[in-house]
């Protein structure tokens, strides 16, 4: 049985198509829009209850502590809503 000619033209013309695929360059990566303020949490102090001194010095590490959290959250809303146009 013979091959007819046409069969071999068209298996070299999508041979010559692949090929012609493997040069091209990379796609850009995509840009990533972010619509929004981040994520804020209401902002809650540990409850104390401190029975000396030592347990006081405690409590009052632990509050400045959640202020420290509340304050960082206020900034990032802040910083981001200064950013936008």
């Amino acid at each position: 049985m013979k091959t007819p000619i046409y069969a071999i033209g068209l298996h070299s013309f999508c041979l010559m198509l692949l090929a012609g695929c493997a040069n091209a360059p990379p796609s850009p990566a995509p840009t990533l829009i972010i619509n929004g303020c981040p994520a804020v949490v209401p902002c809650t102090l540990p409850a104390t209850s401190p029975r000396s001194n030592g347990d006081q010095l405690t409590d009052q590490d632990r509050v400045e502590a959640a202020w420290a959290d509340c304050a960082g959250q206020f900034d990032m809303v802040y910083q981001h809503q200064q950013a936008k146009p």
